[in-house]
């Protein structure tokens, strides 16, 4: 059985980040703090928690820094998003955020996986440790095939 951890437990380090507008769209995007601790992988996919659901993010570099433009059901969805449905804007509006408000990001394992949750909001994350290296890279070719 796999390990269960509070959003409150001491490893796991949150951060306060803002939903902003997408573009020119009113679609949200999480705009990550740029003064974390938390080193965010830029341009890489990494696991989101919404709700539950362990889902799949890319996260981009702006000029505001590190944001989540989106959240899929899949890793090439996050590469490629297309006509992919956006989880992240459906949690938006189910969890009743707004533009401008802020999300909580939790850290679970560096650079691999995250949660988002409402502030206020305690969640439970199954613990999930990244692959080795060599298994991620064998992974991630298999996807770009």
């Amino acid at each position: 059985m796999a390990d269960r951890l509070p959003s409150d437990h001491d490893s796991i380090t949150t951060d306060r980040a803002t939903l902003v507008r997408r573009g020119g769209t009113s679609r949200p995007a999480v705009e990550l703090p740029d003064d974390s601790s938390v080193e965010y992988p830029a341009n890489e996919v990494v696991r989101v928690v919404i709700d539950g659901d362990e889902r799949h993010a890319r996260i981009t570099d702006s000029t505001s820094g590190p944001r989540i433009p989106g959240v899929y059901d899949d890793p090439s969805f996050a590469r490629e998003p297309g006509s992919a449905p956006n989880r992240l804007v459906e949690w938006v509006e189910a969890a009743g955020l707004e533009l401008g408000g802020s999300v909580l990001v939790d850290e679970i394992e560096p650079g691999f996986k995250y949660g988002l949750r409402a502030p206020g909001e305690r969640v439970v994350y199954e613990a999930t440790e990244s692959p080795d290296d060599t298994l991620a890279s064998i992974a991630k070719r298999l996807e770009e095939q």
